[in-house]
């Protein structure tokens, strides 16, 4: 066995500061090293050049900036200096001033180069100055990169985009890398053409290549340029400058770009073979024209077919790769289309590259047949919509040109995708869709509204609103314009009143002119400017231009705004703030107030706005840890056994945190600790499972335990042996997913293996769904970086509902495909709110994933994790050390090891839960010894009283009705009394009896023993205080937050809330809000538990101020037993299902007081549906 090598001396500032090797970066921080590669190059040709780089940030390019900053003193040491633009248009219009730098002053360098970045709507808003800059030309040793971000699937955009078109209006030639080491190489030759021809050079980014991460060779003579011979009016070109960009003044300019610039460009694509024919032999008759990403696309689709070079060749198929797709390079066109009969365009989105190849073709004397969009017939031949795939391609080229060069239709790679086309998975799933991340001010601000009103969607996580059941938002504009469109319609709609969402972000990016728009038009609007202080859906960065709450306020106001309210979830954070810094009218109110603040707005005819103060949950996640704000010390506990599971939580929060679980006695919820984001808004509402605790500053919590394991033991698996492995992973936005694919692809880069990998996250890091694939390949070939549909080696499920997503599967082989399933259930965020949305049976997920997988690997990697780390956050690289070991990943142990110590983010527990994920598949029963541990699960095993245990033995139960029993007679022994628990064995026994005779199982009798239980067992104020004194309830919160920590119960009693509307008591604290007890209260919990004796005499003194709800109770369970024994005879009569239908009914009655109340509504009207009562 050879000795493994790794490159030791990697570090991750390689990626910018190595001058000469290989290197691994993602395409954003490729566009960052080409700032640094082209600052380099000018100093060796003795050019002492300054950068300015501004524009605004948006997928694919939206973090871009963060990049920038992240890496400033190395900007700085090379003279690059950025500037955020306020919006893209003033970005564009800063660039343009720096060429012109030198026109007005003397430049402090040798000359001035600029970026300018946007995603394509930018592209759109900056036509205008695009056009003046491309007229005023480049700077003496200037130039410029216009980086426009296209996303054309959509993925985090409200529309898809091809920035082409405007790109070639305002006449700048357009660049396209296909890769990450092309956004290095075709990037300097895009600079060095700015500055020869004087144009702008556009460079066009799509989302594959912007979230691409993978290897790239640098080296300080890698680009050699070459400065064409190109004679202009009789002497060597040299572009001019005008600034005079008016009448007749800019005609002569207009001339110039047309006649010499563009020429010029021309001459300089020739010159450095920008272009170039890939493929070629003497015999061919069909040409290929891509570029960009298109062209790996259809490489690999080539190679998939089997279409190697050779064939190619003897089939007579020439390639053409563009690097670059406008000017149109005559000679190298001429040269590719000699002696062909077809030249086939292939390209993404609308025609653009076939236009202009039509056009250039049009007049040769023996022109060839073009086709692209639409063939000879004009029948669609590539799509002009959506995105292309290298499997689309395949299928597209094996149509186009099987049978003219006599190819057997018998192909493999046809095969695979007809297989998959023709895949039926079954039942409809649950996706897993964007949500608001845990304790977002969005919960508040944008979904809450007065009931029967509507708002219009934002830009941002604004759109997300409208993704929410209740959040009553809809539409959007483009950014800048909300509130605009409503102007629009107003006059002819009955409609009087809208509100209008808005971020701070957006709103200082051009959105105020929205604003202006309706005051000019004396429209009635609310806006609602959510103040997070973040421009969050791109990475959180300050919004650029803003003003503090005071200044806007006073904006507001002085632009003609009739009222303005702030709402805040800290209102005591104002006491500093001077008064005659807020303007006069202002009233600040606390977040709980937010609808009544609207209803208030929304009566005052005219433009007002409520603004909702409280920080991006996700930043102020980021600024706690790393100090920068403070960290509250208190946490929310919810003691499950009190818990209904209503779901009234997650409404009244909307927050992924408050996740529902599974327990003995049905759906419950808990507080995902590591995910809280503190925003406490979960504990509104009327149930008394919530408590405050202050964890213990002690070391007295439950301690971490060690993997109890030696790696250095575990066996090294056989690995799959391929020039290209084939990684698919797939999980939730904001689990680490990203790192994961990072740092894998670090640990095949330092074996020396050449790295393709791509991030999908497009939304997804608000919640949602998140792919990567990663291609480890051997040799130096060239792949898209998609993996293939059916061409999987290793399907890495980190999320369930990720994996069974069709279009996911669809990656699945039988032959090839090693699934690594995590069985963990992570709810969706509208299983938080809803307790209709069940997560879907996870065994039958796992069954189909399995169905298309040669081999499977099944483990909770959540649980591992929360056991061994207490947090979620180690599960993927479990999953990750489960795959290794299954032998679908083909590095060594060592490498993937010195990627995590690279990294250098925990890297033990990164490395412990990789090792342990080995351990899993190398000794599959070593967790059958592990006593997991779940935070907050009070779950136990029934300490039954003999009276209990002689109760369940009297009826002779089956072995599963019996352990059912077990966890419910001893209960119902201490909710009331022995004779209140002979009533339940004695009507279950009934039942079990009937059912025994007829039927072999005891399914119904199952149901019927859960479902009666809860309808005795209502939890009422005794009750609760019963449940609040379990001895199970102390242990998981010492366990959790320490034997010291301190606790107070988060109650509302119903006789303080009965005062609600009573002026002056309705003050009392505990009336409008949960009242925090300190754990002194347990003395009265105690007091209340030795009355249940009252419960239901008429000295029940708790009744009295919730009568309703106890009537309701024992209407619900007398109901339920006398639909049971009135129809029990009908089991053997047809009536079995619909007695097992009616048997779970109950599950829907969840919650406490008017929640209660509503949900029994529904549990009759299903019951009339089944019997009538």
């Amino acid at each position: 066995m050879t000795e493994l090598k790794l490159n030791n001396k990697f570090t991750l500032n390689d990626k910018y500061t190595l001058l000469e090797g290989r290197i691994i970066l993602s395409g954003i921080q490729a566009l960052v090293r080409l700032l640094l590669d082209q600052n380099r190059a000018d100093l060796i040709k003795g050019i002492n050049t300054g950068t300015l780089v501004s524009g605004y940030r948006g997928s694919p390019v939206g973090v871009l900036d963060i990049n920038l900053v992240r890496n400033k003193k190395l900007l700085d040491q090379h003279n690059i200096n950025f500037i955020p633009g306020v919006n893209e248009d003033l970005g564009a219009t800063l660039i343009y001033g720096s060429q012109m730098a030198g026109m007005v002053s003397n430049v402090k360098y040798d000359g001035v180069l600029g970026m300018w970045y946007g995603k394509a709507p930018g592209v759109d808003r900056s036509g205008d100055i695009f056009r003046h800059a491309n007229f005023l030309g480049v700077g003496k040793n200037g130039g410029v990169l216009a980086v426009a971000g296209d996303d054309p699937s959509c993925k985090s955009s409200t529309l898809p985009s091809q920035s082409e078109p405007a790109l070639f209006d305002a006449m700048m030639p357009i660049f396209y890398p296909g890769n990450v080491q092309e956004i290095l190489d075709l990037g300097r030759y895009a600079y060095e053409m700015s500055r020869y021809s004087g144009l702008w050079s556009g460079f066009k980014i799509v989302t594959d290549i912007a979230d691409a991460f993978g290897s790239a060779i640098v080296h300080p003579e890698r680009i050699n340029i070459n400065i064409p011979d190109f004679q202009y009016n009789g002497e060597p070109w040299k572009h001019t400058q005008n600034a005079k960009l008016v009448g007749h003044h800019s005609l002569p300019t207009e001339k110039e770009i047309h006649l010499g610039r563009i020429e010029a460009a021309k001459h300089f694509l020739a010159s450095n073979n920008i272009n170039k024919i890939t493929i070629k032999s003497e015999n061919d008759s069909i040409g290929i024209i891509t570029a960009g990403k298109t062209y790996y696309d259809l490489v690999e689709a080539l190679d998939s077919l089997g279409w190697d070079k050779d064939f190619l060749n003897q089939k007579g198929i020439r390639i053409l790769k563009l690097g670059a797709t406008f000017p149109v390079d005559s000679n190298i066109i001429k040269k590719f289309s000699e002696d062909l009969n077809e030249i086939f365009v292939i390209e993404e989105k609308r025609s653009f590259i076939e236009m202009l190849i039509k056009e250039e073709v049009y007049n040769y004397p023996n022109k060839p047949l073009i086709v692209g969009k639409n063939d000879e017939n004009n029948q669609s031949l590539v799509p002009g919509y959506g995105e292309l795939t290298a499997d689309d391609l395949s299928r597209i080229i094996f149509n186009r040109y099987s049978q003219k060069i006599g190819v057997e239709s018998d192909n493999n790679k046809i095969k695979i995708i007809s297989e998959v086309d023709k895949r039926i998975y079954g039942e409809s799933l649950t996706s897993r869709s964007m949500y608001f991340c845990s304790g977002c001010p969005h919960n508040t601000s944008t979904v809450k509204l007065p009931e029967g009103d509507s708002a219009f969607g934002g830009i941002g996580c604004h759109l997300m609103a409208m993704f929410v059941d209740d959040g009553k938002a809809f539409g959007t504009t483009h950014m800048g314009g909300e509130g605009a469109q409503w102007t629009g319609m107003e006059p002819f709609i009955e409609k009087e009143h809208m509100f209008q969402n808005i971020g701070d972000g957006t709103f200082f990016h051009s959105g105020s002119l929205a604003l202006r728009q309706a005051i000019a038009s004396n429209s009635h609007i609310t806006y609602k400017i959510l103040y997070n202080r973040a421009v969050a859906m791109t990475g959180a960065q300050d919004p650029d231009g803003g003003l503090d709450l005071p200044e806007l306020t006073k904006y507001l106001k002085s632009q003609g705004v009739k009222k303005v309210i702030i709402t805040t979830d800290d209102i005591s954070a104002y006491k500093s703030i001077e008064k005659s810094r807020w303007d006069k009218d202002i009233e600040i109110l606390h977040r709980d107030e937010i609808v009544e603040a609207q209803k208030k707005l929304k009566a005052i005819k005219g433009v007002t706005v409520l603004v909702h103060d409280q920080s991006c949950a996700a930043n102020l996640r980021r600024l706690r840890k790393r100090g920068l704000v403070h960290e509250p010390k208190k946490r929310i506990f919810i003691n499950e056994a009190v818990c209904e599971g209503c779901g009234d939580c997650g409404v009244k929060s909307n927050c992924l945190s408050v996740q529902p679980i599974k327990t003995e006695y049905g759906r419950k919820t808990q507080i995902d600790q590591p995910s809280c984001n503190k925003d406490y808004s979960c504990v509104e509402g009327n149930c008394p499972s919530f408590i405050q605790v202050i964890p213990s500053d002690k070391d007295d919590k439950r301690k971490l335990p060690e993997i109890g394991f030696d790696p250095s033991m575990l066996p090294n698996p056989k690995k799959i042996q391929k020039d290209v492995a084939n990684i698919f992973m797939l999980g939730i936005g904001g689990t680490g997913v990203v790192t994961v694919n990072q740092i894998i692809s670090t640990a095949a880069f330092i074996e020396d293996k050449k790295v393709i990998a791509l991030d999908q996250t497009g939304l997804s890091q608000k919640g949602g769904s998140v792919v990567s694939h990663l291609k480890i390949v051997k040799n130096d070939k060239e792949f898209s970086s998609r993996v293939a549909n059916g061409e999987s080696d290793a399907y890495l499920v980190f999320d369930l509902l990720t994996g069974v997503n069709p279009k996911n599967m669809a990656k699945l082989s039988i032959k090839n495909s090693t699934s690594v399933i995590s069985t963990s259930e992570i709810p969706t965020g509208d299983m938080v709110r809803s307790t209709a949305e069940e997560y879907p049976e996870a065994s039958f997920m796992i069954d189909l994933i399995k169905e298309y997988s040669k081999n499977n690997t099944l483990l909770n990697a959540t649980e591992l994790s929360e056991h061994f780390f207490g947090s979620n956050m180690q599960a993927n690289f479990i999953v990750i050390g489960a795959a290794f070991q299954s032998g679908c990943i083909p590095i060594s142990s060592e490498s993937i090891e010195k990627a995590i110590e690279i990294n250098g983010v925990a890297v033990k527990q990164n490395t412990d839960a990789f090792n342990i994920g080995r351990k899993v598949v190398s000794d599959p029963h070593w967790t059958d010894t592990i006593d997991l541990y779940r935070s907050g699960s009070l779950a136990s095993k029934p300490n039954l009283s003999s009276d209990a245990i002689g109760l369940i033995e009297s009826i002779s139960p089956d072995e599963e009705l019996k352990r059912i029993l077990e966890y419910r007679t001893q209960e119902l022994i201490d909710y009331q009394n022995l004779s209140y628990a002979k009533e339940y064995i004695s009507f279950v026994d009934n039942i079990y009896k009937k059912e025994k005779d007829l039927r072999s199982s005891s399914e119904l009798s199952q149901n019927i023993a859960k479902y009666l239980f809860k309808l005795m067992a209502t939890k009422d104020e005794y009750e609760v205080a019963r449940l609040s004194l379990k001895a199970e309830l102390d242990s998981a919160i010492n366990k959790e937050f320490g034997k010291s920590a301190k606790i107070n119960y988060m109650l509302h009693p119903p006789f303080l809330k009965a005062m609600e509307n009573i002026p002056i008591l309705n003050m009392i604290p505990g009336v409008k809000s949960k009242l925090a007890l300190g754990s002194w209260f347990k003395v009265f919990y105690v007091m209340l538990k030795n009355m249940k004796f009252l419960r239901g005499t008429p000295f029940d003194f708790m009744a009295w101020f919730s009568n309703d709800v106890r009537k309701a109770d024992s209407k619900a369970l007398n109901h339920y037993k006398s639909i049971l024994m009135n129809n029990i005879d009908e089991i053997g009569n047809g009536k079995y299902q619909d007695l097992k239908d009616f048997s779970v009914l109950p599950d829907i009655i969840r919650g406490y007081e008017e929640v209660r109340l509503e949900t029994m509504t529904e549990y009759y009207q299903k019951s009339d549906n089944l019997f009538k009562s």
